[in-house]
């Protein structure tokens, strides 16, 4: 269809920015056993659009793969069903968009260094939409290596070789310590990334995309932001944020975004229906 990663970001941004246009009921989840689950997403664009999109997103252990999601498009003028859709694509692409949309809004000025943690589908998606915004300027790309999974991302991307360098290091010191921006595509964590937040330097963006494992950052890290209040309202230090607001709120100019290179921000994105079960213990 020639859909570009460039247009994926600017989709979400409309989205982000029309959002209080749009009837965007929380997330619901089902548990049938142990850590699988069924969530549903409602969407009703407005009256002119005429458009009302359901989308199921489920995780089976067992399944391969594990994680997958289908939509059911309406007309909602009229109540026909137009489409039900495989949205592993829509689901992988939209993740990576709005984690870049993410970078563009709060990155601090200068960016060296961006850190990958969690090498699948979902940081591949997020890696063709940066390479979209970040434009001519030289950057330091660090993965963690996991069995082959870094070996392969840089393959994937060895087209990127005069714009990028790529580093496979082998801890978590390695990788968060002096990083600009760090983002975060684990799936599934137990416990804390690190202990001492004080490895995150100042004017650090951390985009934990599926992962709960940044907590210890929610109360120390500067501002903290979010795709929906529903989606944070859950956690666990939910009242202990500094600074809370949507990236709609910053997109719309309602509430102020970064506001200097020295402040370590906190996005929250495509929160999975388990972190939001687990941070409310």
């Amino acid at each position: 269809m020639g859909i570009t990663p460039k247009q994926c970001v600017s989709w979400v941004k409309d989205c982000f920015t029309f959002k209080p246009e749009i009837q965007l009921p929380a997330k619901i989840s089902v548990h049938p056993q142990g850590i699988d689950f069924f969530t549903a997403m409602p969407c009703l664009l407005p009256k002119e659009i005429g458009r009302y999109n359901v989308k199921v997103v489920s995780r089976i252990a067992g399944r391969t793969p594990s994680l997958k999601s289908d939509s059911m498009l309406f007309d909602s003028k009229t109540g026909k069903v137009l489409a039900i859709i495989d949205s592993d694509y829509i689901t992988t692409m939209r993740t990576g968009a709005v984690a870049t949309l993410a970078v563009k809004t709060f990155k601090r000025t200068e960016v060296k260094t961006i850190s990958f943690i969690g090498l699948g589908n979902t940081a591949r998606a997020t890696m063709l939409c940066l390479q979209e915004v970040l434009g001519d300027n030289q950057v330091v790309v660090r993965l963690l290596r996991y069995k082959n999974q870094a070996e392969l991302f840089v393959e994937h991307f060895k087209d990127l070789s005069d714009k990028i360098t790529f580093q496979i290091v082998e801890t978590k010191k390695e990788l968060f310590e002096d990083a600009d921006v760090i983002i975060s595509c684990i799936t599934e964590t137990t416990g804390l990334m690190y202990d001492d937040v004080s490895i995150f330097k100042p004017g650090v963006l951390i985009i934990p995309v599926h992962t709960r494992g940044f907590q210890n950052c929610d109360i120390a890290f500067d501002k903290v932001f979010c795709d929906d209040y529903s989606h944070v309202k859950g956690f666990k230090y939910f009242n202990q944020f500094k600074s809370l607001a949507e990236i709609g709120e910053v997109l719309r100019g309602e509430k102020a975004g970064r506001s200097s290179d020295d402040e370590r921000i906190l996005c929250y994105n495509g929160i999975s229906p388990l972190q939001r079960k687990v941070l409310t213990h």
